[in-house]
């Protein structure tokens, strides 16, 4: 590819994308929002912030996670567990816990988003929900700020 072309194709992009003017990138709050977490709950192993159609929006997974197929799965699991949650008590949903041979999985509702914890076997999963649930909802708050869509 000459040069001239490659000058082309990144000024075309440039006005294909959309760039954020101010302040921090949303992902960048969040991904802070996730580490910090992460800090604070032993036998943390990893959170995930993905919408609710399945997309990727941050994370701090292990590497053997796929992050991208674990947002497809927090997606699935929040829909299945919303839809649950208003079948049996005509509310909305806020959080789900699955417990299996290797530790807990909770996805917490966040505005459009949903909030993914996983944790170790031996973690204090009243802690998990006292740091969590705050940390859920700011997420929420970050993501339907105006000027953040």
């Amino acid at each position: 590819m000459t040069a001239r072309r490659k000058l082309l194709g990144h000024a075309l992009m440039g006005r294909l994308t959309k760039v954020a003017v101010s302040g921090p990138e949303p992902n960048a709050v969040v991904l802070a929002e996730l580490k910090a977490l992460h800090d604070r709950i032993p036998h943390l192993t990893g959170t995930l912030v993905a919408s609710i159609d399945g997309l990727l929006i941050a994370h701090d997974l292990p590497a053997h996670i796929e992050p991208s197929g674990m947002a497809a799965l927090a997606a699935s699991q929040l829909a299945l567990s919303h839809r649950m949650a208003t079948t049996a008590h005509d509310g909305g949903f806020h959080d789900v816990v699955v417990r299996g041979t290797g530790g807990y999985v909770v996805v917490y509702a966040a505005s459009w988003a949903s909030l993914t914890v996983l944790a170790g076997p031996e973690v204090n999963v009243g802690r998990l929900h006292l740091e969590s649930r705050p940390v859920a909802r700011r997420i929420a708050d970050q993501l339907t700020a105006p000027g953040k869509d």
